[in-house]
């Protein structure tokens, strides 16, 4: 995928600082919400020209509350961003936008609420800047080194697996160090027994 100068970053954080409350109502899983996500998701394929099949919209159907209210509550968020005219003639797919809500929706949701991304600076600069990513597409006035530098700055999914990965480490640091000082006790106590 090509990356490509998207919109000023400052138009997308705007949009979001501005998201109607339409778009932050509850979301409808099993028969309750307000918010037929899968409709959204219809209307923005259609604005931005492509057709929608059911299968697009079949993941927007759940009767799951726990597993799916935060990630519908964030692509709720995501459609009315990527509904932006900055966006509107930078050649966004369907397969683009399918993976943007279906994969990194879910990846930003098993982090944050998902009204933080509208509540929050930093939240809001993070799904910014994922939703351009994910769409191969870097912030007008930045180059594409520096728009990856920043998002890996602030991604809270960065920030996880770097937090994982130091557990990891530190794990297996401890269990080195334990399995050391067992070893140093037995040739201690097997030094004690030929004496």
């Amino acid at each position: 995928m090509t990356r490509r100068n998207g919109p000023p970053l400052q138009v997308l954080l705007r949009r979001l600082s501005e998201t109607p409350q339409e778009f932050l109502d509850e979301p409808m899983i099993g028969g309750n919400g307000r918010v037929v996500v899968g409709a959204l998701v219809n209307d923005l394929m259609s604005h931005l020209g492509v057709p929608v099949d059911m299968t697009t919209l079949s993941p927007y159907k759940s009767s799951d509350q726990k597993k799916d209210r935060n990630w519908f509550a964030l692509v709720m968020i995501a459609v009315w961003v990527l509904h932006d005219e900055s966006l509107q003639n930078v050649g966004i797919g369907q397969n683009d936008v399918k993976l943007v809500l279906n994969i990194a929706m879910r990846e930003l949701s098993n982090i944050s609420g998902a009204h933080s991304f509208v509540d929050d600076p930093d939240r809001r600069e993070e799904l910014a800047r994922t939703l351009l990513s994910r769409l191969a597409l870097w912030p007008e006035g930045e180059s594409s080194t520096q728009a990856a530098d920043r998002l890996t700055a602030i991604s809270s999914l960065e920030r996880d697996r770097l937090l994982a990965a130091s557990r990891k480490a530190e794990k297996r640091a401890r269990e080195v160090r334990e399995a050391l000082a067992r070893k140093a006790a037995q040739e201690s106590a097997d030094k004690w027994t030929r004496e």
